[in-house]
Formats: C-alpha cells, sequence, structure tokens
C-alpha cells in the first residue's frame, strides 16, 4: 500500500502488530490528540487492529517493511514494534539510521500492560460514572448541585418534577431562583457568611423543613439535606430535596381530627377545655366576664327514630351551622356529646350579654329544618355559668352549666337557666 504525504496532528506513530495489545495501543492513541497514529502493519489482514484502523480511515499494511519505508516521511516517527520478531528493530536502524526511534521487547509489554490496566480502570470509572448517573437521573427526590458562589451546576430530573423547571433552564442560575422572599434575598449573604466564618444554618442538618418555590409562583413545604463536598479543589454544595405538601397536608389532617368533631367540625371536648383555659386567662387579665353555656337539644331523639341515623347526623350538622353563625368569631362552640353543645363567650360585660346570645340561640333553633325533604323542629335548653362569679376553673364552669341546664329541662325546655338559679318550690311544699 502506497502512503500518500500527510499532515499530522499530534507526534506521529507506527504501529506494527495488530493483534490484541496493537487494538489497546491503536484504541488508547485514537483518543488521544497529542498522537496521531500514522500507519498500523500485520500480516494478518483480518486482525483487530487492522479492522479498527480501517474503520478511522488511518493506512494499514501487511508488510512492516513497506510500512516502515513509508513513514520515512517522518522522520520524528515511533515505531511500536508489539511483535517478537527483533528482525523489525534492524529494520527501523536501516531505515531512521537510529534504534532509539522503536520500543520493542520488554519495554512494549510492559507498554501495554501499561495500556490494559488504564483502559481496566477507565472501563471501571466510566461504568460506575454511568451508575452514579442513573441514581441520581432515576432517583425520586430531587438532587441540586450548586457551584461555591450559588449557582445551580446538576439538576435531576425529580428536581425538575419538583421545581417545574427543565434543567435547561435553571443551569448556571443562582439557586435563590428557588426560594421565596425573604430567603431569596439572604441567600447570598448566608453564603458568603459561610466561607468567611465556616458557621453552618443549614449544611449538615437532615431533612430540615424550608419553604420553596415552583415555577409557577406557588410556595411549598420542602425537606432539605444539605452537604458540602471538594473536588479538584473546587467546593460544591450538594442538596438532596423531597415536596413534603402531601405529608403535611396528612399530618394537618390528623391534627384537626385530633381536635375537631368529625361529623359536624366543630371543636371537639378536648380543643374546648384549651380554648376555655384561654377565655379564662384573658378574662383575668383584662378584668371582664366570661361566660360557658351548655345546651341539649329539646326533641332530637324523636327526629332520630323517625328518619333514622342518617336523618339525625344530617339535622347535627345543620344545627352546627346555625350556631356557628350565631357567635362572634372570638367566642367557641364546640360539640361535646350526641346533642349536646357548649359555647364559651369572651369579653362580656355582664349576664344579661349572655343571656341575650343564649334566646337568639334558642330563636334560630325554633326554625325548622329540612332533612332529606322532610321539615323537622327541635329546640334548646341551656344552662349559663359565669366566670368569674361562679367559679374560676373549667371544670367546675363546665358542670355547673350542665347542672344549669338541667333546671332549663325542668323548667318546661326552650329555655335557659343560669347556674345561681333555683327551681321553683311546688306549691303545698
Amino acid at each position: 500500500m502506497n502512503m500518500t504525504t500527510r499532515i499530522t496532528q499530534g507526534y506521529p506513530v507506527l504501529i506494527i502488530g495488530a493483534g490484541r495489545g496493537g487494538f489497546a495501543l491503536l484504541e488508547m492513541f485514537i483518543e488521544d490528540k497529542l498522537v496521531e497514529v500514522v500507519a498500523i502493519a500485520d500480516p494478518n489482514s483480518d486482525a483487530p487492529g487492522i479492522k479498527l484502523a480501517q474503520s478511522r480511515g488511518i493506512p494499514t499494511y501487511t508488510d512492516a517493511s513497506l510500512a516502515l519505508q513509508a513513514c520515512k516521511k517522518y522522520p520524528d516517527c515511533i515505531v511500536y514494534n508489539l511483535t517478537h520478531d527483533e528482525a523489525i528493530t534492524a529494520e527501523v536502524v536501516k531505515v531512521f539510521g537510529s534504534n532509539k526511534r522503536v520500543a520493542s521487547g520488554l519495554e512494549v509489554n510492559l507498554f501495554w500492560q501499561m495500556v490494559t490496566n488504564l483502559k481496566q480502570i477507565k472501563g471501571e470509572l466510566e461504568k460506575s460514572q454511568s451508575q452514579l448517573q442513573a441514581i441520581i437521573h432515576n432517583a425520586m427526590d430531587g438532587i441540586i448541585t450548586i457551584s461555591e458562589v450559588g449557582n445551580i451546576l446538576g439538576f435531576n430530573p425529580a428536581a425538575e418534577q419538583i421545581f417545574g423547571y427543565a434543567q435547561q433552564d435553571v443551569l448556571g442560575k443562582n439557586l435563590n431562583m428557588l426560594m421565596p422572599e425573604p430567603f431569596r434575598s439572604e441567600h447570598d449573604g448566608y453564603l458568603n457568611h459561610y466561607k468567611q466564618t465556616g458557621e453552618a444554618k443549614i449544611l449538615g442538618v437532615c431533612g430540615r423543613e424550608v419553604v420553596a418555590v415552583r415555577k409557577s409562583g406557588e410556595q411549598f413545604p420542602m425537606e432539605l439535606s444539605a452537604s458540602e463536598m471538594v473536588l479538584g479543589g473546587q467546593r460544591y454544595f450538594v442538596g438532596i430535596v423531597r415536596d413534603i405538601t402531601e405529608r403535611k397536608q396528612a399530618e394537618q389532617k390528623i391534627a384537626h381530627l385530633a381536635h375537631y368533631d368529625y361529623l359536624t367540625d366543630l371543636p371537639n371536648r378536648a380543643f374546648f377545655l384549651d380554648c376555655l383555659n384561654h377565655s379564662i386567662s384573658l378574662a383575668k387579665r383584662n378584668n371582664y366576664k366570661a361566660a360557658v353555656l351548655f345546651l341539649d337539644l329539646d326533641g332530637f331523639k324523636q327526629v332520630n327514630d323517625t328518619l333514622g341515623h342518617e336523618g339525625g347526623d344530617l339535622l347535627l350538622r345543620e344545627v352546627s351551622k346555625r350556631l356557628r353563625g350565631l357567635i362572634r368569631d372570638s367566642d367557641t362552640v364546640a360539640r361535646v356529646g350526641g346533642d349536646e353543645f357548649i359555647f364559651v363567650l369572651n369579653s362580656l360585660g355582664s349576664d344579661e350579654n349572655a343571656a341575650l346570645t343564649a334566646n337568639k340561640i334558642i330563636a334560630a333553633l325554633s326554625e325548622p329544618f329540612d332533612i332529606k325533604g322532610q321539615q323537622c323542629r327541635v329546640g334548646g335548653s341551656i344552662g349559663i355559668s359565669m366566670f368569674p362569679d361562679d367559679a374560676k376553673d373549667c371544670e367546675t364552669l363546665i358542670k355547673q352549666a350542665d347542672d344549669a341546664m338541667y333546671l332549663a329541662k325542668q323548667s318546661g325546655k326552650n329555655t335557659h337557666r343560669f347556674y345561681r338559679e333555683k327551681l321553683p318550690t311546688p306549691s303545698g311544699e
């Protein structure tokens, strides 16, 4: 084969021997811009190195002498003899006038082993890198890498899904674009403070809850685990992020169920006690009165027996809506039993104000309810206890209001009574 004159882009190299060693050496040199393989020779035209060279447009020879003669055009050419034929060295001396241009024998074997080891290491590194990239790409948590100055360098698909940005939209931009104010304005200052002092508020903290912002502008709760790493003398930060919106909603729902009645969504007894304690504290501080009203529905059992439990539940819901609309935002109404409700009225100037509210409740309950297409009527008996006149603790006030409610029941129902009132003595006694 004739080889035309070429201008090499790297140091000219001739490989003699295109078996496994020649193939590995050629493969390595192809990727090295400092080296240009100007030819490869092997008596076997089907040798793997010959095939690879032909696929890359590199001249090939089946006669080593012809390859050496052709390479004479490159005075600085180095010959790698991967055969066991020492006659090649003599041929190199004849062509180039020196044996310094040829590497053969043990020298080449050592070089071949080094190349093989490097290829193996490179393959293992590439495999590890591929596995790492696959893990990052398929991770369910968002993984964000940022530079020392806070610019985004990595943004995996999970992060894209969480924030609504495509990777190309955020790369090179400051991480603070994912933060709402005031954290957005404070972020760069935090990084600078950390670099100067080493004091970290977030780094090294696992599962810290923060607020983030999506591309749409929606803010959401996020769990963040942030760490620092140094590669090649450069500092980087890695954040593992998780959208915890559903978890926070579930926690709120559980907390709500713990404090509110499942049927009417009014506060339950436990939550009412907290509210009453708070009301008593405010009344003491501001020298106000507070009232506890205990309501038991009149005629509820008859409705429940007529319409069934489902109808009874619907009635309780409708009653709760009316009761909620009768009191101020500062007051509280709770369901504490089947058809029993309890109120705390805050900042009262006199007992009359409590009586007015009780009358409003009784009047509102007297209006008919439409339950499953049927009109239903109930009434209400209400007992009232006053803080601080009747008692100064929650449990006593509630018991007194309950006792007063029974006074109202015995007084003919659909009315109210204060705890201090007494039942009239029957005539003749």
